[in-house]
């Protein structure tokens, strides 16, 4: 193997153009270079999108649909529901959190303090309009449950089509 073919823009293929595929050292450069792009663009993404809440965490939500409403259900394990805030427009959920934990330990011959702090926003966008005025939110176990009642617009553009065998 000579230098030239090392470096990824000295060997040319019978086309005249670099095969990637043929240069180690080009594959092991874009490998790399993936790596770093993955890395650094985990920087770019909203708070709260990879691991737990405290983490840095988006809580895991379910979103279901009936001709009536669409229930919303979202996981938020340790949380107290006066650090949760929830805002519907016409057509977007938004879903807001703070959690705070703080441990102390005072024993023979040591002393343990934590703090541990992290927030989250979600934005859900809705299939359809919703009565914002009649929308139900409850907090039970660590599980915020919502409803938003469609509004009778979006209820009267829903057309149930039937499906024939060909």
């Amino acid at each position: 193997m000579q230098m030239k073919d090392l470096v990824p823009w000295g060997r040319k293929s019978k086309s005249g153009l670099q095969s990637q595929s043929d240069n180690p050292v080009a594959n092991l450069q874009r490998d790399i270079g993936r790596v770093f792009d993955d890395f650094w663009s985990s920087f770019d993404r909203p708070f709260g999108m990879t691991g737990g809440l405290l983490a840095g965490g988006w809580p895991t939500a379910d979103v279901s649909e009936t001709e009536k409403a669409i229930e919303v259900s979202v996981e938020l394990p340790g949380m107290d529901e006066k650090d949760i805030d929830v805002s519907v427009t016409d057509d977007t959920l938004t879903i807001r959190g703070e959690k705070k934990s703080e441990t102390e330990r005072k024993e023979k011959g040591y002393y343990l303090s934590e703090r541990s702090f992290g927030s989250f926003h979600r934005s859900i966008a809705l299939p359809a309009s919703v009565d914002t005025d009649k929308v139900e939110a409850r907090f039970k176990k660590g599980v915020l449950t919502l409803t938003l009642p469609k509004t009778p617009e979006a209820q009267e553009k829903a057309k149930k089509i039937s499906v024939r065998a060909a």
